[in-house]
């Protein structure tokens, strides 16, 4: 009777957490909600600095999701709005800022609200696909102005990219590698990045032809992260790294593509 009683009261508190949690969420701006979600129920990976400070890595949930964020469950460790986190869905990752984070009780543990970093792809585009009933809205508008033409001119490319790093006012060195990159700058995936305005020597190799510049730490994602943009480099280069990046992913996309017959 009494483990009876006893599983009654947790079935009753947990259900009491989820309604506390929708509650909330009710309450929370509706401006990050561009477009409607899918509701589901995704097992992803989660990494990332918490509000302690002390870098973390777990499973969690993606209860609903849409192209551009999601809402997450279960997560173990506080986050701070404004962060950004690590996701993964099976070989896909992707970087998410924290926009809104609540306690949701300890059976979906940390719910937190994340929206997609602007450039990044998302790593769930299939299960939208796959799940959605009504017609998909327009994932993006032809570029209408010269400013648009400017971006695409120097497109980030998701490629594992060589790089060395050195520190200028300590000398340390860091062998390491871009997982997105353009002719402008770069993302390096670490748990520990440099600050924000850190000064770097890089060295980087376009064909057989070793080229260094320097560079600045201008995005720093505690336990995700550092964004670098190339500060040595005049346009001529800028262009011309550019272009031995697109023959790169074009190469990289032809070998990985079916076969005829296949």
């Amino acid at each position: 009777m009494s483990n009876s009683l006893d599983n009654s009261g947790a079935e009753i508190q947990a259900y009491d957490d989820v309604v506390r949690a929708e509650a909330i969420e009710s309450l929370l701006p509706m401006e990050n909600r561009p477009e409607p979600r899918v509701a589901t129920n995704l097992v992803i990976r989660v990494w990332g600095m918490g509000a302690d400070g002390k870098p973390f890595l777990q499973n969690a949930e993606a209860r609903n999701i849409s192209s551009q964020g999601a809402k997450l469950s279960g997560i173990e460790h506080q986050l701070t709005p404004g962060e950004v986190i690590g996701v993964q869905l099976g070989e896909k990752k992707a970087r998410y800022r924290v926009v809104w984070t609540i306690d949701a009780g300890h059976l979906l543990k940390i719910q937190a609200g994340v929206q997609l970093v602007e450039g990044q792809q998302c790593p769930w585009t299939k299960e939208l696909t796959q799940a959605e009933e009504k017609p998909a809205p327009a994932a993006s508008s032809p570029p209408t102005s010269g400013s648009s033409k400017n971006n695409r001119r120097f497109e980030r490319l998701k490629l594992r990219f060589p790089l060395e790093l050195r520190e200028e006012r300590t000398g340390s060195r860091m062998q390491t590698g871009a997982t997105d990159i353009s002719g402008r700058g770069c993302y390096v995936e670490t748990m520990l990045p440099l600050a924000r305005g850190t000064e770097l020597n890089i060295s980087l190799w376009i064909e057989s032809e070793k080229v260094d510049t320097t560079g600045v730490v201008r995005a720093c994602d505690g336990g995700v992260g550092m964004g670098i943009e190339f500060t040595g480099m005049d346009l001529a280069s800028q262009e011309r790294l550019q272009r031995f990046l697109e023959k790169l992913d074009s190469e990289s996309k032809s070998s990985t593509a079916p076969t005829a017959g296949s």
